[in-house]
């Protein structure tokens, strides 16, 4: 979370955390640094209670002192809370969901392209609304990995041997190593007034035995 200590030019823009504020602060000062593919942010470790709605989780955190990277700038986020394993947690430090009081620590997640009409539920899901599709167990306990089979262009099929799949909520991006984008990609242009999508290959993806297709218009943007 962006400190009010922070002089960063990110810092300015967005909601800042002040300690001097907070009743239940708990000084650590342990240094810490995280870098994303996008930038990376550093600052020093500090203890409070976080709630989310009516959820309480008395957790350490990193104060964020400094900010490199312009998605920071422009993004509207003041702060992430990582919902990922505490082992590939930074410092090790427990998670949001690890320090909480539930019994039940599922969550899930309702994405639309509106962000007014996107939703989270703790825990469990939204019942009322929608349904079990599909499941697939996690098959690495550091982020939230699948069982990658299959992977495909068209009908060309792509050697994955080895490759997990990585569910995020935290990007909008498909990512992956070279040796198995590159072939995935291999081909695929797009013209400049994006007329021959439709004739674009789709992309196949196979978790366990369970195929998902990506239609050129998925993956186009």
């Amino acid at each position: 979370m962006y400190s009010h200590k922070c002089w960063s030019l990110a810092c300015w823009n967005h909601k800042t955390y002040d300690s001097s504020k907070s009743s239940t602060y708990t000084k650590d000062g342990q240094d810490f640094e995280i870098q994303y593919g996008s930038g990376g942010v550093g600052g020093t470790v500090s203890k409070d209670v976080a709630r989310i709605g009516d959820i309480e989780s008395p957790m350490s955190f990193g104060e964020v002192t400094k900010v490199e990277g312009k998605s920071f700038l422009l993004g509207k986020m003041a702060g992430i809370i990582g919902l990922a394993y505490d082992t590939i947690s930074v410092d090790s430090l427990p998670t949001f969901m690890d320090q909480t009081g539930l019994e039940d620590k599922s969550f899930s997640f309702y994405l639309h392209t509106n962000p007014d009409k996107s939703y989270m539920v703790i825990p469990g899901m939204d019942t009322e609304n929608y349904g079990v599709i599909e499941s697939h167990k996690v098959v690495e306990e550091k982020y939230w990995s699948l069982n990658l089979t299959g992977l495909a262009q068209g009908d060309k099929k792509i050697t994955v041997d080895g490759t997990k799949a990585v569910i995020d909520s935290g990007t909008s991006l498909l990512v992956g190593p070279r040796e198995v984008v590159d072939p995935l990609i291999q081909g695929i242009a797009v013209d400049a007034d994006c007329s021959n999508i439709s004739s674009l290959p789709d992309l196949t993806f196979t978790i366990d035995t369970q195929e998902y297709v990506l239609a050129p218009s998925d993956y186009v943007l």
